[in-house]
């Protein structure tokens, strides 16, 4: 069962933003790139207050994704990312994107935080972030 209301068009939206950001991460990788972004949709704190939707999480602007804002979220859908895509969207959760709200690929190690957000792992060339428990609880 979803845990975010969406529709196919946003789990392709989905699908197209977890293979721009992550293709080179292998499935895991995408699938945790997936779980930060249904969490920027269930969160009601920080810079997604006012995020609900699927679309409104791949498009923010500013504090958005990368792909979209820099030119290389062109790539179709496929269907592996669609199938990731549904994965995520239906609550499953990959540490350590459990509950994290942002990533990034740092050029050496993982700084301990990263604009004062804890971090929670790493997989592969990605940085994981976690806002704590009782400053955004709905991504926990």
């Amino acid at each position: 069962m979803a845990v975010i209301a969406t529709n196919e068009a946003e789990i392709k939206l989905l699908a197209r933003l977890i293979r721009a950001e992550a293709e080179g991460e292998g499935n895991l990788g995408m699938l945790m790139v997936g779980n930060v972004g249904v969490n920027r949709v269930r969160a009601d704190c920080l810079d997604f207050r006012d995020v609900r939707t699927l679309r409104q999480m791949v498009f923010q602007s500013p504090g958005g994704f990368e792909a979209t804002q820099k030119g290389y979220f062109y790539q179709p859908a496929r269907q592996n990312e669609i199938r990731l895509a549904r994965r995520v969207v239906n609550g499953e959760r990959f540490h350590p994107a459990s509950n994290s709200l942002w990533f990034f690929m740092p050029t050496e190690g993982c700084p301990a935080q990263w604009f004062n957000q804890w971090n929670s792992g790493r997989h592969k060339s990605h940085c994981f972030y976690s806002p704590s428990q009782s400053v955004c609880p709905s991504v926990f």
